[in-house]
């Protein structure tokens, strides 16, 4: 199997390294060796794959790892300079979004991608010998990411210009769609992927769509639209094409719910499945729990995620500590009986890493936790990997705030400065569908169904039932549930955004840490801000602009108001 893999891989690298060929319409696209041969068909499908990289472990939009996690309240990056500083500076300045500098864009390369898309389904369906269902096949694949990148464009832009052939997209004089517009083609793209995808993957395969893929992000496709409908209500932007009518937040999430409960049943035909060891989720690739991810393979393709992530002491001098997780992160993960953590309580107080939930120990690495054979030491003081106080060093490549981010790290990986990473990137796990699930449950009223969705996968956990019962409770719940559960995986700073609470929760606040005292005789645990600056969300920038680059070439396209 592993030949299989390394083969695929090979052939993929083959096909980037190609990809400055052009293929224009009418006069390329009958070259016999492209559309008359299935195998190279199947290689330029491959070669769309590479625009889920540029989101890969939640990179997107600056580049560094947990870049977007590290706008919210579960990660602090460390660096105060520009370049490995600037989520600091985007987190606490609002006046950097401009039209002319965006801050957070996706505009061109997602127009460069789709354009590639187009071409693809147009050669596909005018020049290509292969059988009928074989081009469905193709095109769903191909539809699959089209949804992907435009599901992007909804999330930063809200609305954005429909481009699904090739005419539209030459000629620029096309005009942004309503966003209701937006989510409901994005949802056609991913409805018709599930149409026409197989269930599952040879191994040989793996990385590739499958149906369970496609409808757990039409689910969270229409989840986002419900979203938007249920929390925006044209508070934040009197632009007439963003927005979506209140009155469809019900149908929409009826919509995601009958997606969400189709991967339901494929997990109860096996082909899913929550898994009981938590931390390994993230280290063993084969897992049920997979829906949809990418895959690396030593020497040939690989990330840097532990270089940017473990504790320096894994690297002294060469670790980059990117970002830590936050005081408020770590206080949210529950106790193994499921009762809340609490400062105020001295027993908690006393021993404040133990009986945790199993998330915590997964996600967090803490003061006394074991990592790589040894016992951190991240009190102040506490050498190679002790604890900085923020601002007093630009580049500290250290903890700020107590606490090292221990998800997504491979624990057996002690070799990353010479041969990288290779644990694999989860874009959508059985877990997340099932928040999705209970969201929309609770959110259209279902509560019972809503909180049974939630037990689920508490139980699974290891934690008990949710006591709550209003529809209020209960949103509450699911809020808390993600951020605990999805921590690191990118989401954070997209659910404020879609809740309309980032900034409720992201502005005019320092977030904190904990510089712990070594008394000898026990520890002092003495709460301290990891800001230099109160972050900055304000409403303006749930819709950020169009670059304004892309409105001078197309004329027709209307700015999003407000900028």
């Amino acid at each position: 199997m592993r030949k299989n893999v390394i083969n695929y891989i090979l052939s993929l690298l083959i096909l980037m390294s190609a990809c400055s060929i052009d293929i224009t319409p009418t006069d390329r696209y009958t070259e016999e060796v492209i559309w008359d041969s299935e195998n190279s068909i199947d290689l330029y499908v491959n070669g769309l794959y590479t625009e889920f990289r540029t989101f890969e472990f939640g990179r997107f939009p600056i580049g560094y790892d947990n870049a977007t996690d590290g706008l919210t309240d579960i990660m602090k990056y460390t660096s105060q300079a520009s370049g490995n500083g600037t989520v600091n500076i985007l987190a606490s300045d609002a006046s950097r979004y401009t039209a002319s500098t965006p801050g957070i864009t996706y505009w061109a390369s997602a127009y460069t991608r789709i354009r590639r898309i187009n071409e693809f389904i147009y050669g596909l369906q005018n020049y290509s010998n292969t059988s009928e269902e074989q081009k469905l096949a193709f095109e769903a694949e191909a539809r699959f990411i089209r949804g992907y990148v435009y599901f992007w464009l909804a999330r930063i832009n809200g609305s954005f210009v429909i481009i699904d052939d090739l005419e539209g997209h030459t000629s620029l004089t096309n005009d942004r769609s309503s966003e209701d517009e937006c989510y409901n083609f994005i949802a056609e793209d991913f409805a018709f992927a599930a149409q026409h995808l197989p269930e599952t993957r040879l191994a040989s395969a793996t990385g590739r769509a499958t149906k369970g893929a496609a409808l757990s992000l039409l689910a969270r496709t229409w989840l986002y639209a419900a979203s938007i409908a249920e929390f925006d209500r044209n508070q934040y932007n009197n632009d007439p094409k963003t927005g979506i009518p209140n009155e469809k937040a019900k149908t929409y999430y009826e919509n995601a719910i009958v997606a969400a409960e189709a991967v339901v049943a494929l997990a109860n035909q096996g082909v899913y499945d929550l898994e009981s060891n938590f931390a390994e989720i993230f280290t063993k690739s084969n897992n049920k729990e997979s829906i949809f991810r990418i895959d690396y393979v030593t020497q040939f393709i690989t990330h840097q995620y532990d270089f940017g992530f473990v504790p320096p002491g894994d690297a002294p001098g060469q670790a980059m500590v990117y970002g830590v997780p936050t005081a408020e992160l770590v206080d949210a993960f529950e106790m193994a009986d499921g009762s809340k953590f609490n400062w105020a309580n001295g027993m908690h107080a006393a021993n404040p890493y133990e009986n945790r939930e199993s998330r915590f120990y997964a996600t967090i690495l803490y003061n006394g936790a074991t990592w790589k054979g040894r016992t951190l030491n991240t009190t102040d003081g506490g050498g190679e990997d002790g604890f900085v106080q923020i601002g007093t060093i630009s580049e500290p490549r250290k903890t700020v705030t107590g606490y090292y981010a221990k998800k997504l790290l491979d624990p057996g990986n002690t070799s990353f400065i010479q041969n990288r990473s290779t644990q694999s990137w989860h874009e959508i796990r059985y877990a997340e569908v099932l928040l999705i699930l209970s969201e929309a449950q609770i959110l259209s009223e279902k509560l019972t169904e809503g909180r049974t969705t939630l037990n689920i996968l508490r139980n699974k956990r290891g934690l008990p039932n949710v006591t709550a019962n209003t529809r209020e409770q209960l949103f509450e719940a699911i809020q808390h549930e993600r951020m605990v559960e999805l921590a690191f995986e990118g989401h954070r700073y997209w659910d404020l955004r879609r809740w309309r609470l980032a900034h409720v929760k992201l502005n005019n606040i320092r977030f904190t840490g904990h510089k712990i005292n070594n008394l000898g005789s026990g520890y002092m645990y003495e709460k301290v801000v990891c800001d230099t600056r109160d972050r900055e969300f304000i409403g303006q920038m749930y819709y950020l602009p169009i670059p304004l680059a892309e409105i001078q070439r197309n004329t027709a396209i209307t700015q999003i108001q407000g900028w």
